[in-house]
């Protein structure tokens, strides 16, 4: 640790200390100052500390990094644009997602190692709660542009880097990514980033408005700006509107503008907008009907368009839905699947006829659950799903109802109002079903759902209304549930362990995945994972084909990784492969029947679960549920668990 950083922690300390009159304290802005205060009352970080950058291995990088493939792939555009303008400076572009993932970057090759242990490197997590006050993690906790330099930083690793970050907003108005221009090393004075930031401000306005026109191009859309020769190129605000003259979507900036217009108070960067449902009488002196006197090609000159609070005119051009090209007619003779749900297969017969049904039901008024083995892609499936269907524009929300505490899962589900039970704080939170409103809610291992929390779920799928919890009047949504279990439901139903009457809501259909072990398709699988990363030798292929993953898909992810970074010559070998692959005979159906998890006793259930992610290591699981192995071994021969690497051949 040198001087510098020295005195850096000692500002931050006098800082949090409430020592706001230390001179050092002084020259900081008041938003970092909040946000040091932040990361020690908060994330509980220490300012001494000295921490590296946390750089995700790829098998988690990659769950980031396809969440929003679709928008990286709009956005690439305007990221290279802006690096051509940057790159001589000695800056990179990151673009992170909004827990603060690096999923996309662009650098100097040439410095890959400095960059990389600076954490200006794809898969580097910068958000607060982790690398403390820093531009994208700054960014994403108060929802505003701004730089972080030098000793800004609350850790003081960090105290070289010159920092400028950009939130960038859905039609929704929720936060979506953060695009961040960094640099190694930069002039003493903060003034001297403004031109960065501008740049970055400049270019996160283009990446929102093309990913806008992306989502919302087959909905009437109005452009408008305040001065006519930019309406058309590069207008202000853009706003999206239904059949029904409905708000549906709008730019950051069309909704700050509206917000103020309405004397609505800012909605919080991590929620939906109040705007959305709003007619377009309640906006503007104009009606849907009118729209199509404003295009483009309607008349020779440019209309103006007056708001209905203030009277400002801006002026407008609307533009008209997109007509795609429209969907197969699925039938029995040929089936053809959409792109979100055929890229799931290789060619599986079972898995085909299951993604056939589910093409047939997409925009069916109907809840679905996926029933599947751990680790067998059932939140791939319900990614893939909604995105096939007409709510593909809304949000897709996700929660493991296992990983939630009971205490908590009620006010992550339904929202809370302040102060409405101990530790609720002082601002009122929406619930992840208010956040998908529109769209779809993924409820991942429901059969872990408190039955308390069932009653109270049963009446949102009913009532097709939420209430808060503190709150006197429900609010509307409108949600399609995809819940998914490796439990059999019926059975836990039987067992009085989860409600019927919940249970009969949600399975309006079912698809089942099939287990790795069965599908057909393990090449194909085996060779889109590699991605072409590697290539793999024949002895190496017949491993993956003897082993009998009881983790599924995730354990073959796992293990492709694993290889990739071991091998060292042309292709992997059987050697570069974990330990236990192809040494493990499959599990037959016959072996299964005297394990079926949804047989056994819940204890029982949570054991066979837990063995199949650590892939049989017993000392694994033995150490992660806190006993020993005899402890384990006799719990197994209780339930008469049997090991696949004992069984007889």
């Amino acid at each position: 640790m040198n001087q510098s950083q020295r005195e850096h922690i000692a500002t931050v300390v006098a800082s949090v200390s409430d020592n706001a009159q230390h001179r050092a304290v002084c020259q900081h802005d008041q938003a970092i100052r909040d946000s040091w205060q932040r990361c020690v009352e908060r994330y509980g970080l220490d300012p001494s500390r000295m921490q590296a950058a946390h750089i995700l291995p790829w098998h988690e990088l990659r769950e980031h990094r396809e969440h929003l493939e679709e928008f990286r792939r709009i956005a690439r555009h305007g990221l290279s644009a802006l690096y051509q303008q940057i790159a001589p400076a000695g800056y990179v572009v990151l673009l992170t997602d909004a827990q603060g993932v690096t999923v996309d970057y662009l650098g100097d090759e040439s410095a890959e190692i400095s960059l990389r242990r600076a954490g200006l490197f794809l898969g580097a997590q910068w958000s607060e709660a982790w690398a403390g006050t820093c531009a994208v993690g700054t960014a994403l906790a108060t929802g505003k542009a701004l730089t972080v330099h030098h000793n800004d930083h609350f850790d003081a690793t960090h105290i070289a880097l010159s920092c400028s970050a950009v939130p960038l907003f859905d039609p929704q108005g929720q936060l979506n990514a953060i695009l961040d221009i960094s640099a190694l090393t930069s002039p003493q004075p903060k003034s001297g980033q403004q031109l960065a930031l501008q740049l970055a401000r400049l270019h996160a306005h283009q990446i929102e408005n093309a990913w806008f026109e992306h989502r919302h191009r087959t909905d009437w859309v109005l452009k408008l700006s305040p001065a006519s020769p930019f309406v058309e190129v590069s207008p202000d605000y853009l706003i999206a509107f239904d059949a029904r003259g409905r708000l549906i979507g709008h730019n950051h900036r069309a909704q700050r503008m509206l917000e103020q217009e309405l004397g609505i108070e800012a909605a919080s960067p991590h929620g939906r907008s109040s705007l959305l449902g709003m007619p377009i009488e309640q906006l503007f002196n104009t009606s849907i009907n009118s729209l199509p006197d404003w295009l483009a090609s309607a008349s020779g000159r440019q209309g103006t368009l007056e708001r209905v609070n203030s009277g400002e005119r801006l002026y407008v051009t609307a533009v008209q839905p997109a007509r795609l090209p429209e969907r197969p007619v699925i039938n029995t003779s040929a089936q053809l699947l959409p792109a979100p749900l055929a890229a799931l297969n290789g060619g599986d017969p079972a898995l085909q006829q299951q993604l056939q049904r589910a093409a047939r039901l997409l925009n069916a008024p109907l809840h679905v659950v996926v029933q599947g083995e751990t680790g067998s892609g059932k939140e791939y499936f319900a990614r893939a799903f909604h995105q096939s269907g007409e709510r593909s524009s809304q949000p897709f929300i996700a929660l493991n109802c296992a990983a939630i505490p009971p205490t908590l899962i009620e006010s992550v589900l339904f929202g809370h109002l302040p102060g409405s039970f101990s530790g609720a704080g002082n601002k009122a939170r929406r619930g992840l079903i208010q956040e998908a409103d529109g769209g779809t809610l993924f409820l991942d291992e429901i059969g872990d759902m408190p039955l308390e929390m069932q009653t109270r779920l049963l009446r949102v799928l009913a009532e097709q209304e939420v209430l808060p919890v503190g709150a006197s009047r429900p609010v509307a949504v409108n949600i399609r549930v995809i819940s998914a279990s490796h439990h059999v439901l019926d059975q836990l139903v039987e067992q009085g362990r989860f409600r019927a009457d919940l249970f009969y809501r949600l399975q309006g259909a079912r698809i089942t995945l099939p287990a790795l072990r069965s599908r057909s398709d393990l090449d194909w699988l085996i060779d889109k994972m590699l991605a072409g990363k590697a290539s793999l030798s024949q002895a190496a292929r017949q491993c993956l084909h003897q082993h009998g993953w009881p983790g599924n898909l995730r354990e073959l992810s796992n293990a492709l990784d694993y290889a990739v970074a071991m091998f060292e010559g042309e292709r992997i070998e059987s050697a570069d492969l974990p330990e236990g692959i192809g040494t493990t005979a499959p599990v037959t159906l016959a072996q299964e029947g005297a394990l079926t998890e949804q047989a056994l006793p819940e204890e029982a259930q949570r054991l066979m679960a837990s063995l199949h992610a650590a892939r049989w290591n017993h000392s694994a699981v033995a150490r992660q549920m806190g006993i020993s192995r005899m402890t384990l071994y006799r719990r197994m021969q209780r339930y008469g668990i049997q090991s696949p690497n004992t069984l007889p051949a």
